[in-house]
């Protein structure tokens, strides 16, 4: 054998191991291929209702944000009739508060001349027979 048919006979059987490596791996990448040919049909029947039921799930997202916005507005205002009416009672309970310590002096300034009054008339009028101008 010559130098050049060893190297022929060399290359073959490089050859055929190489085919042998690879057929197993060019059988599984069939096996991928068509795997995945299955699963592009099955996305493909299945992702026009996922969207359909996405753009639904989002119109439904979008009327509820809106009616909770008006619900806010709503709230909004009632708060601020609240606030407005609790101001009004404080304000109320300032002048009520402030005007019986006022009231309250008054109301004992008057009792204390009235009594201070009685006192003098039954003074005058109580003894019989004296004189009533003060002397």
């Amino acid at each position: 054998m010559t130098f050049v048919e060893i190297a022929a006979l060399i290359a073959a059987a490089a050859f055929a191991l190489l085919v042998g490596f690879l057929v197993p791996v060019l059988i599984q990448v069939r096996k991928t291929v068509a795997e995945s040919e299955q699963l592009l049909a099955k996305m493909n029947a299945d992702l026009p209702p996922l969207v359909s039921e996405l753009q639904a799930m989002s119109r439904n997202l979008n009327d509820l944000s809106s009616q909770a916005r008006d619900g806010i507005e709503h709230a909004a205002v009632l708060l601020h009739a609240v606030g407005e009416v609790g101001e009004s009672v404080q304000q109320v309970h300032n002048v009520v508060r402030g005007s019986s310590g006022t009231m309250l002096t008054k109301v004992a300034s008057l009792v204390a001349g009235m009594k201070a009054a009685t006192h003098v008339m039954r003074n005058r009028f109580g003894k019989k027979g004296e004189p009533h101008n003060g002397g």
